[in-house]
């Protein structure tokens, strides 16, 4: 199942869809379903089985081509990535491979919709793109075995850990370099587990103005979906709708030679097997100060 959120011009509040084919379904107006991914997701079993059998059952779907896409998860409570996660990735750094998982803040703010545009910052031009697989919790938990992390995910959706290289660099938490405005892109749906099957083998890639920059698969994730949900829950606490960027492979601009940084008009385009794909333009940012 591929769970949406969703708007339209004749109502523009964000709801929950399912996309079946070509169309949306509006989970929204079945008496008694959930309205809302966040609804969804708390709701467990039962929410799950009632947006199915809406799913199943309405006859009139919207076209896709009507729609406006937003971020599946709309509010995570939680934005967490990790880093040098791919061999490949941590060889073109010229770092050396982690020991533990090295995971970071991406602050809540950034999200943003899979095909809306990204902002060029006004105070930096190393903008670079990072694909990656995303991992959306669906159940609270905490201290969950390996073993048994499969139970706590509601699904998976394409993501690009957008970062500036220069802010991200001059912090060693990289949280403010990773948390930029609309640096956040997620979707364009969530993904159930039955519809993936194993999330650690899916191609992966990244693409600048058509030119393929990334291109890998997921089973060459040194720390899987699984390690990570059973590390961190040895922290802190899950929750639902919390969102995990779980590392990207080689390619990225920053390690080219000379490096290769996202520009004004570049267009960006993640795409990850039974996942979809994200397309955004890179827009400069007007600095202007905001008071409210």
């Amino acid at each position: 199942m591929k769970l949406a959120t969703f708007s339209t011009a004749e109502n523009p509040t964000p709801r929950l869809g399912v996309v079946r084919g070509d169309g949306m379904v509006d989970v929204s107006t079945i008496a008694g379903a959930p309205d809302s991914m966040a609804a969804y997701l708390s709701g467990g079993q039962a929410a799950d089985e009632q947006v199915r059998s809406a799913a199943a059952t309405v006859s009139q779907a919207i076209a896709l081509d009507a729609i406006d896409w937003h971020p599946p998860v709309p509010g995570p409570g939680k934005m967490l990535g990790i880093g040098l996660n791919y061999a490949d990735h941590i060889a073109e750094t010229g770092m050396k491979k982690p020991e533990v998982q090295m995971w970071f803040n991406k602050q809540h703010n950034c999200v943003n919709g899979p095909y809306a545009d990204i902002n060029l910052p006004a105070v930096s031009d190393k903008l670079d793109y990072e694909a990656e697989l995303c991992v959306v919790i669906g159940r609270r938990c905490k201290h969950v075995p390996r073993e048994r992390a499969h139970e706590v995910i509601a699904g998976y959706c394409c993501g690009n850990d957008v970062s500036v290289r220069d802010w991200q660099r001059s912090a060693i938490t990289m949280q403010i370099g990773k948390s930029f405005d609309t640096h956040g892109p997620i979707g364009p749906y969530l993904v159930t587990p039955d519809e993936v099957g194993d999330p650690h083998n899916l191609d992966i890639r990244a693409l600048v103005n058509g030119e393929v920059r990334q291109s890998s698969n997921t089973r060459h994730l040194i720390f899987d979906c699984y390690d990570a949900v059973a590390h961190l829950t040895r922290a802190f606490v899950l929750d639902p709708g919390d969102v995990l960027f779980t590392g990207t492979p080689a390619g990225v601009g920053n390690a080219m030679k000379p490096p290769c940084f996202l520009k004004a008009g570049d267009v960006v385009r993640i795409e990850i097997e039974k996942l979809g794909h994200l397309e955004a333009r890179v827009a400069r940012e007007r600095a202007e100060c905001v008071i409210q």
